[in-house]
């Protein structure tokens, strides 16, 4: 599933290519999506220009001069900006035209979603319970401090949950939680705020590296599988079940932790 990270670049990939430039035609060829692709949707974006891209946690937000187009990618989706005459594929769903380019929705398993809103984007239900952005300054330890007192959940979930802080999926909240030296099954509401002030800048760092790592050159965004270098980053401990710890040679320990594997040093993190 694409991460904040991967979000990110995409939507700094694209915003060159389509601000300040004018819809001339928008093709659905598949409306049933996540959530159903309105079938009006071409009649409002034709001749509409967008004046920013922007992205809040995993949505990125066309902004226009009606109101904004809401894109997620869901599991599988991904955007890429294409020759217009470039043939579809399979599962190439939605193509937003400009001039001689468009923006090209691929979706294979379709839960990616297309939403059109008229309201102020904070204020759609998608996004209005949302917490804070953690590259923004909103996030810090003294605020995950907070929102931990009395919690007994794993802190894993406590950081992977979108209403304490966006975009710290699987595999980053088990880097953070590494670098961090945070055990992951430790409960939220038992870890002090000088270690949360580390954990928060461990989440801070592994994203801001997995973005520089994503590529947003034209290059990546034009390749004909739509994939711009997601993933490049070298990971510590996820994924690396048995392998020995880069800090301390020990042997990476798994364990399921909400249904998800989680990844951890059993000798550098409690």
């Amino acid at each position: 599933m694409p991460e904040l990270p991967e979000v990110e670049t995409t939507c700094r990939g694209i915003a060159p290519f389509v601000t300040g430039k004018v819809i001339s035609e928008v093709i659905v060829r598949e409306h049933r999506m996540r959530q159903p692709i309105p079938p009006q949707l071409p009649r409002i974006l034709t001749g509409q220009s967008v004046y920013a891209v922007t992205r809040r946690a995993k949505y990125l937000l066309l902004q226009m001069d009606h109101g904004h187009l809401l894109l997620h990618l869901g599991m599988s989706g991904s955007l890429r900006i294409i020759d217009k005459e470039t043939p579809p594929q399979r599962h190439d769903h939605v193509d937003i035209v400009f001039d001689e380019i468009a923006l090209r929705l691929r979706d294979p398993r379709r839960f990616g979603m297309v939403l059109w809103m008229e309201i102020p984007p904070l204020q759609h239900p998608l996004l209005r319970k949302l917490g804070p952005e953690p590259l923004g300054d909103d996030f810090s330890g003294e605020y995950l401090y907070r929102k931990s007192i009395r919690r007994s959940v794993a802190i894993k979930q406590f950081i992977m949950n979108s209403h304490i802080v966006v975009g710290v999926g699987n595999i980053y909240a088990s880097e953070a939680l590494f670098r961090a030296g945070i055990r992951p099954t430790r409960a939220a509401g038992r870890i002090s705020e000088k270690r949360y002030v580390r954990l928060a800048e461990a989440i801070r760092s592994v994203l801001d590296e997995a973005i520089r790592q994503g590529g947003t050159t034209l290059r990546d965004f034009q390749q004909q599988d739509g994939r711009p270098g997601y993933f490049a980053q070298q990971l510590e401990v996820y994924g690396r079940q048995g392998e020995p710890c880069p800090a301390c040679g020990s042997p990476i320990k798994a364990v399921t932790i909400g249904q998800r594997s989680s990844f951890f040093c059993t000798k550098c993190q409690r």
